[in-house]
């Protein structure tokens, strides 16, 4: 496979791969594994052994999961990479065909990545996915409980829903204890994923960490049930995408919630806490004539409601312009 064009969206440069991974694949078989897949997830609860089973399983779970596991991979680190030290390594705990090493590399191209697994299938697929690409990864078998590489950044993405409660605690410690400089965790937008995302929360501050994103503050979360923390990001679908949705819309909306951090030492308060001035956007801005409504968690651990009216020049245009997830300067 050629090299691919840097200058190509990497959602499209995934897309082009997952359609010449899926040359001469039966449709049939891809859809027959969605829905097996589908089942086995909904019904929830710890594997007691690898979901995916055989090339076909992961190729479909490739094609119909990747789009949306790269898009909330990419939002999580540029809301998040601005506040990180220069990140020249990557490890991706559980990382399967390695939607966050795209990721990653679109944010940090001379990055070298791996890729840890314990489906040799997975970790096939996603070498021939990323073989087009100009990029130093290495995809690895690895084992829930093996030893983890040390890296800048160690990324855990979509992995602790697949785990008993105590093999979750043990992976945010593995990851905690390989990470020189951040640990990045995303998981489902649902209440069952905000969940497992504010335990991983609390065992990282709990270990002396500072949360960068998407928290502006190190407080416990000011949000209450039936409420919850998690963001969205648009996916494109290609066809084979719509077809093993079995959708005619051309997009979709994954919600995800995540939790960024960097060890208590590495940086100075200020930076850590937006310097106490600003706050992260909860929900989609809400636009009337003359006023923006936004839903803030603000540095102060509190979270609430506030209205920006045109009286208020420059930050009502701010207000116009900013979306679900980003930062919101006070």
């Amino acid at each position: 496979m050629p090299a691919a064009d840097p200058q190509r969206p990497v959602e499209l440069r995934l897309r082009d791969a997952l359609d010449a991974a899926a040359v001469g694949v039966p449709r049939g078989a891809l859809s027959g594994s969605v829905e097996r897949l589908i089942e086995r997830y909904r019904a929830g609860g710890a594997a007691a052994a690898p979901i995916l089973t055989s090339p076909t399983d992961v190729l479909a779970y490739a094609a119909y999961r990747m789009p949306a596991t790269l898009a909330a991979c990419r939002s999580m680190l540029r809301h998040g990479a601005f506040r990180l030290p220069p990140i020249e390594s990557v490890v991706d705990l559980g990382g399967g065909t390695g939607a966050a090493a795209w990721a990653a590399l679109s944010e940090w191209p001379e990055a070298r990545v791996t890729v840890l697994d314990q489906v040799g299938d997975a970790l096939a697929l996603g070498r021939k996915l990323l073989a087009g690409e100009a990029a130093d990864v290495e995809f690895a078998s690895w084992r829930v409980g093996a030893a983890v590489p040390a890296a800048d950044l160690v990324t855990v993405s979509y992995v602790l829903s697949e785990l008993t409660p105590d093999a979750q605690r043990s992976l945010v410690a593995a990851a905690a204890g390989a990470a020189r400089r951040a640990v990045a965790i995303v998981e489902p937008g649902t209440p069952t994923g905000y969940r497992r995302i504010l335990a991983a929360r609390t065992a990282l501050l709990d270990a002396g960490w500072r949360i960068v994103a998407p928290c502006p503050h190190q407080h416990p979360c000011p949000l209450r049930e039936p409420d919850w923390c998690h963001f969205s990001a648009r996916v494109e679908r290609s066809s084979l995408h719509r077809q093993l949705k079995g959708g005619d819309l051309g997009h979709e909306d994954e919600k995800f919630s995540y939790v960024v951090a960097v060890p208590g030492d590495s940086v100075d308060g200020a930076v850590a806490d937006g310097g106490g001035a600003e706050a992260r956007i909860l929900r989609h801005p809400v636009k009337r004539k003359g006023l923006v409504e936004l839903q803030l968690c603000r540095p102060d651990g509190s979270a609430g409601r506030q209205v920006v009216t045109k009286r208020q020049g420059a930050s009502y245009k701010q207000a116009r312009d900013v979306r679900w997830g980003d930062a919101w300067r006070l």
